[in-house]
Protein backbone atom coordinates (compact mmCIF):
# COMPACT_ATOMS: atom_id res chain seq x y z
CA UNK A 1 0.00 0.00 0.00
CA UNK A 2 1.45 3.37 -1.00
CA UNK A 3 2.10 5.85 1.81
CA UNK A 4 0.08 8.57 0.09
CA UNK A 5 -3.11 6.55 0.53
CA UNK A 6 -2.26 4.44 3.62
CA UNK A 7 -4.09 6.03 6.57
CA UNK A 8 -1.54 4.62 9.03
CA UNK A 9 1.17 6.73 7.43
CA UNK A 10 -0.59 10.05 7.09
CA UNK A 11 0.86 12.82 9.30
CA UNK A 12 -1.16 14.14 12.21
CA UNK A 13 -1.02 17.32 14.28
CA UNK A 14 -1.37 16.59 17.99
CA UNK A 15 -1.36 19.81 19.96
CA UNK A 16 1.90 21.46 18.93
CA UNK A 17 3.47 18.19 17.77
CA UNK A 18 3.68 17.04 14.18
CA UNK A 19 3.43 13.24 14.08
CA UNK A 20 4.78 11.53 10.95
CA UNK A 21 2.32 8.63 11.20
CA UNK A 22 -0.73 7.44 13.15
CA UNK A 23 1.07 4.60 14.98
CA UNK A 24 1.38 4.92 18.78
CA UNK A 25 3.54 2.89 21.12
CA UNK A 26 1.33 2.71 24.23
CA UNK A 27 2.48 2.51 27.86
CA UNK A 28 3.75 -0.95 28.86
CA UNK A 29 5.24 -1.81 32.24
CA UNK A 30 8.67 -3.43 31.81
CA UNK A 31 10.11 -3.11 35.36
CA UNK A 32 13.71 -2.32 34.46
CA UNK A 33 14.30 0.80 36.59
CA UNK A 34 17.63 0.94 38.46
CA UNK A 35 17.70 0.07 42.14
CA UNK A 36 17.67 1.54 44.68
CA UNK A 37 15.71 4.60 43.72
CA UNK A 38 13.52 3.31 40.86
CA UNK A 39 15.45 5.46 38.40
CA UNK A 40 15.26 5.32 34.59
CA UNK A 41 18.57 4.26 33.09
CA UNK A 42 20.62 3.85 29.91
CA UNK A 43 19.00 0.50 29.11
CA UNK A 44 15.56 2.08 29.14
CA UNK A 45 16.83 4.96 27.01
CA UNK A 46 18.07 2.48 24.42
CA UNK A 47 14.73 0.59 24.47
CA UNK A 48 12.65 3.69 23.78
CA UNK A 49 15.08 5.14 21.22
CA UNK A 50 14.92 1.89 19.25
CA UNK A 51 11.18 2.51 18.82
CA UNK A 52 11.37 6.20 17.92
CA UNK A 53 9.82 5.64 14.48
CA UNK A 54 6.40 5.49 16.18
CA UNK A 55 4.32 8.58 15.56
CA UNK A 56 4.14 8.92 19.33
CA UNK A 57 5.60 6.95 22.25
CA UNK A 58 3.84 6.97 25.61
CA UNK A 59 6.17 5.85 28.38
CA UNK A 60 5.50 3.05 30.82
CA UNK A 61 3.46 4.06 33.84
CA UNK A 62 5.54 6.38 36.01
CA UNK A 63 4.47 6.88 39.60
CA UNK A 64 4.02 10.43 40.84
CA UNK A 65 4.60 9.92 44.58
CA UNK A 66 5.86 7.15 46.90
CA UNK A 67 2.35 5.83 47.67
CA UNK A 68 1.65 5.70 43.93
CA UNK A 69 3.97 2.75 43.36
CA UNK A 70 2.34 -0.63 42.81
CA UNK A 71 4.85 -2.85 41.02
CA UNK A 72 8.50 -3.65 41.69
CA UNK A 73 11.25 -1.95 39.68
CA UNK A 74 8.90 0.55 38.01
CA UNK A 75 10.22 4.10 37.52
CA UNK A 76 9.06 7.19 39.34
CA UNK A 77 9.16 10.85 38.43
CA UNK A 78 9.26 12.08 42.00
CA UNK A 79 12.95 12.56 42.88
CA UNK A 80 15.65 14.63 41.17
CA UNK A 81 17.51 11.41 40.27
CA UNK A 82 14.40 9.99 38.61
CA UNK A 83 13.90 13.19 36.62
CA UNK A 84 17.55 13.06 35.55
CA UNK A 85 17.11 9.43 34.49
CA UNK A 86 14.09 10.31 32.38
CA UNK A 87 16.09 13.12 30.78
CA UNK A 88 18.42 10.44 29.37
CA UNK A 89 15.40 8.68 27.88
CA UNK A 90 13.81 11.73 26.29
CA UNK A 91 17.14 12.88 24.87
CA UNK A 92 17.75 9.47 23.31
CA UNK A 93 14.28 9.43 21.75
CA UNK A 94 14.62 12.96 20.42
CA UNK A 95 18.09 12.22 19.04
CA UNK A 96 16.51 9.31 17.16
CA UNK A 97 13.83 11.61 15.72
CA UNK A 98 10.97 10.54 17.99
CA UNK A 99 8.35 12.09 20.25
CA UNK A 100 7.53 10.85 23.76
CA UNK A 101 4.88 11.55 26.41
CA UNK A 102 5.23 10.45 30.05
CA UNK A 103 2.38 8.41 31.48
CA UNK A 104 1.73 9.71 35.00
CA UNK A 105 0.51 6.97 37.29
CA UNK A 106 -0.84 6.37 40.77
CA UNK A 107 -1.99 2.80 41.39
CA UNK A 108 -4.18 3.53 44.41
CA UNK A 109 -5.31 0.28 46.04
CA UNK A 110 -3.36 -1.90 43.59
CA UNK A 111 -0.24 -2.10 45.68
CA UNK A 112 1.28 -4.03 48.57
CA UNK A 113 2.72 -2.91 51.87
CA UNK A 114 6.12 -4.38 50.89
CA UNK A 115 6.33 -1.81 48.09
CA UNK A 116 5.30 1.09 50.33
CA UNK A 117 7.71 0.77 53.29
CA UNK A 118 5.03 -0.98 55.31
CA UNK A 119 2.29 1.57 54.67
CA UNK A 120 -1.15 0.61 53.42
CA UNK A 121 -2.23 1.58 49.91
CA UNK A 122 -4.74 4.39 49.48
CA UNK A 123 -8.00 4.48 47.53
CA UNK A 124 -11.21 6.52 47.43
CA UNK A 125 -12.83 3.78 49.53
CA UNK A 126 -11.53 1.05 51.84
CA UNK A 127 -12.48 -1.69 49.36
CA UNK A 128 -9.85 -4.33 48.70
CA UNK A 129 -9.25 -5.47 45.11
CA UNK A 130 -10.03 -9.12 45.87
CA UNK A 131 -8.19 -11.64 43.74
CA UNK A 132 -5.91 -9.01 42.19
CA UNK A 133 -2.18 -9.68 42.37
CA UNK A 134 0.63 -7.14 42.14
CA UNK A 135 4.25 -7.65 41.07
CA UNK A 136 6.78 -7.56 43.93
CA UNK A 137 10.40 -8.47 44.55
CA UNK A 138 10.66 -11.56 46.74
CA UNK A 139 13.15 -11.71 49.63
CA UNK A 140 15.65 -13.43 47.33
CA UNK A 141 15.35 -10.62 44.80
CA UNK A 142 13.32 -12.68 42.34
CA UNK A 143 10.00 -11.46 40.93
CA UNK A 144 6.72 -12.72 42.34
CA UNK A 145 3.04 -11.85 42.61
CA UNK A 146 1.04 -11.26 45.80
CA UNK A 147 -2.52 -10.26 46.62
CA UNK A 148 -2.95 -6.46 46.73
CA UNK A 149 -3.11 -5.19 50.30
CA UNK A 150 -6.17 -3.77 52.03
CA UNK A 151 -6.31 -0.01 51.33
CA UNK A 152 -7.48 2.79 53.55
CA UNK A 153 -9.84 5.51 52.35
CA UNK A 154 -8.42 8.90 51.43
CA UNK A 155 -9.46 11.91 53.47
CA UNK A 156 -10.33 15.16 51.71
CA UNK A 157 -6.96 16.73 52.60
CA UNK A 158 -5.22 13.63 51.21
CA UNK A 159 -7.10 14.01 47.92
CA UNK A 160 -6.07 17.64 47.60
CA UNK A 161 -2.45 16.64 48.29
CA UNK A 162 -2.66 14.00 45.54
CA UNK A 163 -3.85 16.61 43.06
CA UNK A 164 -0.78 18.64 43.98
CA UNK A 165 1.39 15.54 43.42
CA UNK A 166 0.13 15.27 39.85
CA UNK A 167 0.73 18.98 39.26
CA UNK A 168 4.33 18.62 40.44
CA UNK A 169 4.80 15.43 38.43
CA UNK A 170 3.70 17.32 35.32
CA UNK A 171 6.32 19.98 36.05
CA UNK A 172 8.90 17.25 36.58
CA UNK A 173 7.98 15.63 33.26
CA UNK A 174 8.51 18.89 31.45
CA UNK A 175 11.86 19.36 33.23
CA UNK A 176 12.79 15.85 32.08
CA UNK A 177 12.24 16.84 28.46
CA UNK A 178 9.01 15.00 27.67
CA UNK A 179 6.89 16.38 24.83
CA UNK A 180 3.79 15.99 26.98
CA UNK A 181 2.12 13.60 29.38
CA UNK A 182 -0.75 11.17 29.67
CA UNK A 183 -2.79 10.65 32.83
CA UNK A 184 -3.39 6.98 33.57
CA UNK A 185 -7.10 7.02 34.42
CA UNK A 186 -7.70 3.43 33.26
CA UNK A 187 -7.19 -0.24 34.14
CA UNK A 188 -8.37 -0.08 37.73
CA UNK A 189 -5.77 2.39 39.05
CA UNK A 190 -6.42 5.36 41.34
CA UNK A 191 -8.28 7.74 39.02
CA UNK A 192 -10.33 4.82 37.67
CA UNK A 193 -11.16 3.86 41.27
CA UNK A 194 -12.80 7.24 41.74
CA UNK A 195 -14.71 7.00 38.45
CA UNK A 196 -16.16 3.48 38.54
CA UNK A 197 -19.17 2.96 40.77
CA UNK A 198 -18.15 -0.41 42.22
CA UNK A 199 -14.85 0.94 43.61
CA UNK A 200 -16.16 4.20 45.07
CA UNK A 201 -18.71 4.21 47.90
CA UNK A 202 -17.91 7.68 49.19
CA UNK A 203 -20.75 9.96 50.28
CA UNK A 204 -18.90 13.29 50.03
CA UNK A 205 -18.14 15.47 46.99
CA UNK A 206 -15.92 12.74 45.48
CA UNK A 207 -18.53 9.97 45.46
CA UNK A 208 -22.14 9.08 44.81
CA UNK A 209 -23.30 11.03 41.78
CA UNK A 210 -21.57 10.76 38.42
CA UNK A 211 -20.53 14.40 38.66
CA UNK A 212 -18.86 13.71 41.99
CA UNK A 213 -17.13 10.53 40.79
CA UNK A 214 -15.63 12.50 37.90
CA UNK A 215 -14.43 15.33 40.15
CA UNK A 216 -11.00 13.81 40.87
CA UNK A 217 -10.42 13.20 37.15
CA UNK A 218 -11.27 16.85 36.45
CA UNK A 219 -9.06 18.21 39.23
CA UNK A 220 -6.05 16.09 38.34
CA UNK A 221 -6.40 16.91 34.64
CA UNK A 222 -6.55 20.63 35.41
CA UNK A 223 -3.52 20.30 37.67
CA UNK A 224 -1.56 18.63 34.87
CA UNK A 225 -2.55 21.38 32.45
CA UNK A 226 -1.28 23.91 34.99
CA UNK A 227 1.92 21.90 35.47
CA UNK A 228 2.70 21.88 31.75
CA UNK A 229 1.32 25.31 30.94
CA UNK A 230 -0.19 23.84 27.77
CA UNK A 231 -3.37 21.76 27.57
CA UNK A 232 -2.20 20.56 24.15
CA UNK A 233 0.51 18.57 25.91
CA UNK A 234 -1.92 16.57 28.08
CA UNK A 235 -3.74 13.35 27.22
CA UNK A 236 -5.90 11.00 29.27
CA UNK A 237 -6.13 7.20 29.14
CA UNK A 238 -9.56 5.70 29.87
CA UNK A 239 -10.81 2.11 29.88
CA UNK A 240 -14.61 2.16 29.68
CA UNK A 241 -15.21 -1.60 29.49
CA UNK A 242 -12.10 -3.41 30.63
CA UNK A 243 -13.25 -4.29 34.20
CA UNK A 244 -9.52 -4.77 34.81
CA UNK A 245 -8.07 -5.11 38.32
CA UNK A 246 -11.49 -5.29 39.91
CA UNK A 247 -12.96 -2.00 38.64
CA UNK A 248 -16.31 -1.90 36.91
CA UNK A 249 -19.04 0.65 36.44
CA UNK A 250 -22.79 0.09 36.57
CA UNK A 251 -23.41 2.18 33.44
CA UNK A 252 -20.09 2.58 31.58
CA UNK A 253 -21.46 4.20 28.44
CA UNK A 254 -23.14 7.00 30.39
CA UNK A 255 -20.12 7.40 32.68
CA UNK A 256 -17.46 7.53 30.00
CA UNK A 257 -19.39 9.67 27.55
CA UNK A 258 -19.73 12.16 30.40
CA UNK A 259 -16.00 11.84 31.09
CA UNK A 260 -15.23 12.51 27.42
CA UNK A 261 -17.47 15.59 27.42
CA UNK A 262 -15.69 16.85 30.54
CA UNK A 263 -12.25 16.32 29.02
CA UNK A 264 -13.35 18.05 25.84
CA UNK A 265 -14.34 21.12 27.84
CA UNK A 266 -10.95 21.08 29.57
CA UNK A 267 -9.35 21.00 26.12
CA UNK A 268 -6.90 18.12 26.49
CA UNK A 269 -5.09 16.96 23.35
CA UNK A 270 -6.34 13.39 23.30
CA UNK A 271 -8.22 10.55 24.95
CA UNK A 272 -6.53 7.17 24.74
CA UNK A 273 -9.10 4.37 24.93
CA UNK A 274 -7.87 1.02 26.23
CA UNK A 275 -10.20 -1.63 24.86
CA UNK A 276 -10.52 -4.97 26.64
CA UNK A 277 -8.26 -7.43 24.84
CA UNK A 278 -8.52 -10.75 26.66
CA UNK A 279 -10.55 -13.82 25.68
CA UNK A 280 -14.31 -13.33 26.18
CA UNK A 281 -13.71 -9.63 26.94
CA UNK A 282 -16.61 -7.16 26.75
CA UNK A 283 -16.98 -5.82 23.23
CA UNK A 284 -16.90 -2.05 22.71
CA UNK A 285 -19.59 -1.44 20.10
CA UNK A 286 -19.09 0.94 17.20
CA UNK A 287 -22.07 3.00 18.40
CA UNK A 288 -20.19 3.72 21.64
CA UNK A 289 -17.09 4.78 19.68
CA UNK A 290 -19.10 7.01 17.40
CA UNK A 291 -20.77 8.67 20.40
CA UNK A 292 -17.34 9.42 21.90
CA UNK A 293 -16.38 10.99 18.59
CA UNK A 294 -19.53 13.17 18.71
CA UNK A 295 -18.92 14.52 22.21
CA UNK A 296 -15.11 14.85 22.25
CA UNK A 297 -13.41 17.28 19.82
CA UNK A 298 -9.78 16.22 20.37
CA UNK A 299 -7.79 13.25 19.08
CA UNK A 300 -8.95 9.72 19.88
CA UNK A 301 -6.39 6.93 20.23
CA UNK A 302 -7.52 3.30 20.45
CA UNK A 303 -5.51 0.34 21.77
CA UNK A 304 -6.39 -3.34 22.09
CA UNK A 305 -5.17 -6.16 19.84
CA UNK A 306 -5.24 -4.04 16.71
CA UNK A 307 -3.80 -5.45 13.53
CA UNK A 308 -2.68 -3.18 10.71
CA UNK A 309 -5.91 -3.84 8.81
CA UNK A 310 -8.15 -3.23 11.84
CA UNK A 311 -6.24 -0.02 12.49
CA UNK A 312 -6.68 1.16 8.90
CA UNK A 313 -10.41 0.45 9.11
CA UNK A 314 -10.69 2.41 12.36
CA UNK A 315 -8.94 5.40 10.80
CA UNK A 316 -10.97 5.23 7.60
CA UNK A 317 -14.25 4.96 9.51
CA UNK A 318 -13.34 8.14 11.35
CA UNK A 319 -13.81 7.18 15.00
CA UNK A 320 -10.06 6.85 15.59
CA UNK A 321 -7.28 9.34 14.80
CA UNK A 322 -4.36 7.21 15.97
CA UNK A 323 -3.98 3.53 16.87
CA UNK A 324 -1.70 2.00 19.51
CA UNK A 325 0.04 -1.34 19.11
CA UNK A 326 1.26 -2.72 22.44
CA UNK A 327 2.69 -6.23 22.37
CA UNK A 328 3.90 -5.94 18.75
CA UNK A 329 6.15 -3.05 19.78
CA UNK A 330 7.79 -5.20 22.47
CA UNK A 331 9.41 -7.52 19.92
CA UNK A 332 9.54 -5.25 16.87
CA UNK A 333 11.52 -2.05 17.37
CA UNK A 334 10.90 -1.20 13.71
CA UNK A 335 7.18 -1.95 13.87
CA UNK A 336 6.01 0.98 11.68
CA UNK A 337 8.19 -0.16 8.78
CA UNK A 338 7.01 -3.75 9.19
CA UNK A 339 3.39 -2.57 9.11
CA UNK A 340 4.08 -0.40 6.08
CA UNK A 341 5.40 -3.30 3.97
CA UNK A 342 3.37 -6.08 5.66
CA UNK A 343 6.52 -7.84 6.87
CA UNK A 344 6.42 -10.72 9.39
CA UNK A 345 6.51 -9.76 13.07
CA UNK A 346 8.82 -11.10 15.75
CA UNK A 347 6.98 -12.80 18.64
CA UNK A 348 7.69 -11.53 22.15
CA UNK A 349 8.99 -13.74 24.95
CA UNK A 350 6.47 -13.61 27.80
CA UNK A 351 9.12 -14.67 30.32
CA UNK A 352 11.07 -11.43 29.84
CA UNK A 353 8.22 -8.93 29.96
CA UNK A 354 8.72 -7.88 33.60
CA UNK A 355 12.13 -7.36 35.18
CA UNK A 356 15.53 -8.54 34.09
CA UNK A 357 18.13 -7.04 31.81
CA UNK A 358 18.54 -6.37 28.09
CA UNK A 359 17.24 -9.81 27.15
CA UNK A 360 13.70 -9.41 25.91
CA UNK A 361 13.98 -5.62 26.04
CA UNK A 362 16.58 -4.28 23.60
CA UNK A 363 17.80 -7.44 21.84
CA UNK A 364 14.88 -7.98 19.45
CA UNK A 365 16.21 -7.60 15.90
CA UNK A 366 15.06 -5.10 13.34
CA UNK A 367 14.69 -6.30 9.78
CA UNK A 368 18.09 -6.92 8.22
CA UNK A 369 17.09 -5.43 4.89
CA UNK A 370 14.09 -3.24 4.16
CA UNK A 371 12.01 -4.34 1.21
CA UNK A 372 11.26 -1.75 -1.48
Amino acid sequence: MRNDIDPLFQPYTLGTLQLPNRIVMPPMTRSRASQPGDEPNDLMARYYAQRASAGLIVSEGTWVSPLGKGYAWTPGIYTPAQVAGWRKVTQAVHDAGGRIFAQLWHVGRLSHTSLLDGRAPVSPSAIQAEGVNVFVAESDGQPGFVQASQPHALQIDDIHALVDDFRQAARNAMAAGFDGMELHAANGYLVNQFIDSNANNRTDEYGGSLENRLRFLAEVTQAMIEGTGDKGRVGIRLAPLTTLNGCADADPQTTYIAAAELLGKLGVAYIHIAEADWEDAPHMPATFKRKLREVYPGALIYAGKYTAERARSALNEGWADLVAFGRPFVANPDLPERLRINAPLNVHDRNTLFGGDARGLTDYPAMAVFMP
